[in-house]
């Protein structure tokens, strides 16, 4: 990634700002349904209504990290307008944080606020943190999400890659002139505060396949493996709504310096969440989950990639039965997450 002149216009004089989103969005049941099909996150309860009962929802629940749908449009949203400067395709995720105080259910009617929490310039580049919160037709909040992306400069991007990205990338219409405007911009007090989740998820129960009392730290989960083709690339592609070629044109890939095309982060931490509902038997107990992205995991066009995961308990809270693991996965021997964690409730 070349680096930024050293008279670029930085945009840290936007760190703290607070935006609303104009627009709800309205999650629905085939939605949350190819979502989970394309993370790989085969629980019933993401498919089926009954299932979703059987753990006290009265609706389909979402995936853990069906939000990063929600999230992507307010990014997009964000560089659309105050982050102007910079381009979508020359964009790196580092960082991605759930704080799950309730499943995104089918028939809910969210909004969305965003923070630029922070904007720092190392060795070149930008590094952008922002808060998505996500709030419920009755002003609770449901999800808050942290993510780290890395970008830089439009100005800067390579003529090549820009030609390349015209031609290739998901066509998304352009917003005009004459539409609304898509943020709002608000102030940290009409923020919407995020609730402890003692308080947000107060009495709810949870039916999970082990128990609290039958864990110990340094336990380990059973190590599983997953599959990745080119065709579940450009499947999540178009569910998640991302359109970095990267994940499916292997010139791009070549134009970014990466050996061949590669899986999006947001998809192999879906994999993890897969991972770990499997082992819970009840997906709406992740409470958090947090990764660090630190490797790529390349998909050639002729087989698939294999990703194996594996995890161990880092600590317990007897007060509350929540469980802290720690989740590792690899690719082809080389780590994928620099550092991933989820809180857990217990049964």
């Amino acid at each position: 990634m070349p680096e930024l002149a050293p008279d670029a216009p930085a945009s840290t004089a936007l760190a703290g700002r607070h935006y609303r989103v104009r627009d709800r969005y309205e999650v629905g049941r085939e939605k949350i349904r190819e979502f989970a099909r394309a993370v790989q996150n085969h629980h019933p309860a993401h498919h089926f209504e009954p299932d979703a009962a059987k753990l006290g929802w009265d609706a389909v629940i979402a995936p853990p990290t069906f939000a990063s749908v929600i999230g992507m449009a307010t990014t997009q949203a964000l560089l659309d307008s105050v982050l102007s400067d910079y381009d979508l395709s020359q964009i790196l995720q580092t960082d991605q944080v759930f704080h799950i105080h309730r499943p995104i259910l089918a028939g809910d009617v969210l909004t969305s606020e965003a923070e630029i929490q922070s904007i720092r310039r190392l060795r070149g580049n930008d590094f952008i943190t922002v808060k998505a919160t996500v709030i419920d037709a009755e002003g609770a909040v449901v999800q808050v999400g942290t993510t780290t992306i890395v970008a830089r400069l439009g100005a800067e991007v390579d003529a090549d890659i820009v030609r390349l990205v015209e031609g290739v990338v998901m066509h998304r219409r352009e917003v005009g002139s004459s539409d609304p405007e898509v943020l709002i911009p608000i102030s940290a007090e009409e923020a919407t505060p995020e609730p402890a989740f003692a308080t947000s998820r107060g009495d709810r129960t949870v039916e999970t396949l082990p128990h609290f009392e039958d864990l110990a730290v340094g336990d380990l989960l059973p190590p599983a493996t997953l599959r990745l083709t080119r065709g579940d690339l450009v499947n999540y592609a178009g569910v998640a709504g991302d359109p970095n070629p990267i994940h499916f044109s292997d010139r791009a890939a070549e134009l970014a310096g990466l050996p061949t095309v590669v899986a999006h982060g947001m998809l192999t931490m879906g994999l993890g969440a897969q991972y770990l509902s499997a082992w819970l038997g009840d997906p709406s107990a992740i409470e958090t989950y947090s990764v660090r992205f630190s490797g790529f995991v390349p998909v050639e066009a002729s087989a698939p990639a294999e990703l194996e995961f594996s995890a161990k308990v880092k600590a317990l809270d007897p007060e509350r039965q929540i469980a802290t693991v720690l989740l590792t996965a690899t690719s082809g021997g080389k780590k994928l997450f620099g550092r991933a964690l989820a809180d857990v409730q217990l049964a």
